[in-house]
């Protein structure tokens, strides 16, 4: 199917040494992407690149810090001043659990700079390149959390509705230079930054029966989403949060 064909295309994958970015990395590459994957941890970066090359995929490194503005837009320059990027995933986040009325405002203000900022300073370095070249696919990892709250988490809701919001934005200023500006939503999956959570019996119990497909979801499960809004097959598709989340936002 050649609307969903990736070859020739260069993703940039931020925060996609483990977890969602690794996995969704893989999805591109498979696709026929060549991926750039991008974390602050040198050794833990070069790791899953070589990872991802035993699979046969066409990896570069690029290490920057996605909270810092001048060290993403140097990085992007840098890049771009030899190749292009085509596809940004905006991937790179963190969570910090606790009682709202306790919440440390260091706590809220690294949170916001990694979950919410970094897309901003990732995603405006990224779009300038390709503004100029008239095309462009940017997808930003929001959360189940972009439209519903639980508690202790209130801080990482309000960045994940961000998200939500600021995917719209892009989409209202960058459609009109060719770029497609989309979100995924992903529920509860099986990753490191879930890892209590997961370990919890308790909690996953109450997954299971919450969430109307009964159980987690797979890292892998989110590859199929990212290579539709990767692809010319989603051509028409801007402004959109797709929820991937086995029918937890749509269940009462």
């Amino acid at each position: 199917m050649p609307n969903f064909d990736l070859t020739g295309r260069v993703a940039l994958v931020t925060g996609s040494s483990k977890g969602i970015g690794f996995a969704l990395s893989q999805g591109l590459a498979e696709a026929g992407a060549r991926i750039v994957m991008n974390a602050r941890g040198l050794d833990d970066l070069e790791t899953a690149a070589e990872r991802l090359r035993g699979t046969g995929a066409q990896v570069d490194t690029l290490p920057f810090d996605v909270t810092d503005a001048q060290a993403a837009r140097d990085a992007i320059d840098g890049y771009e001043a030899d190749g292009q990027i085509d596809i940004l995933i905006n991937n790179a986040g963190m969570q910090h659990r606790g009682p709202l009325e306790e919440f440390e405002v260091d706590a809220f203000d690294r949170l916001m700079r990694t979950n919410v900022n970094s897309v901003f300073y990732v995603g405006q370095a990224v779009a300038r390149h390709m503004i100029g070249r008239g095309r462009g696919k940017i997808i930003n990892i929001a959360s189940v959390q972009t439209s519903l709250a639980r508690p202790g988490i209130a801080p990482y809701t309000a960045s994940k509705g961000a998200i939500g919001n600021l995917t719209k934005g892009m989409a209202t200023d960058w459609a009109k230079h060719g770029l497609n500006c989309n979100a995924i939503a992903p529920g509860y999956f099986e990753t490191p930054l879930n890892a209590a959570l997961v370990a919890d019996p308790e909690f996953s119990a109450w997954l299971a029966k919450r969430t109307p497909q009964g159980r987690w979801g797979k890292v892998e499960e989110l590859q199929g989403a990212a290579v539709f809004l990767a692809s010319d097959a989603a051509s028409f598709v801007n402004g959109h949060t797709l929820f991937v989340d086995g029918g937890i936002t749509a269940s009462l």
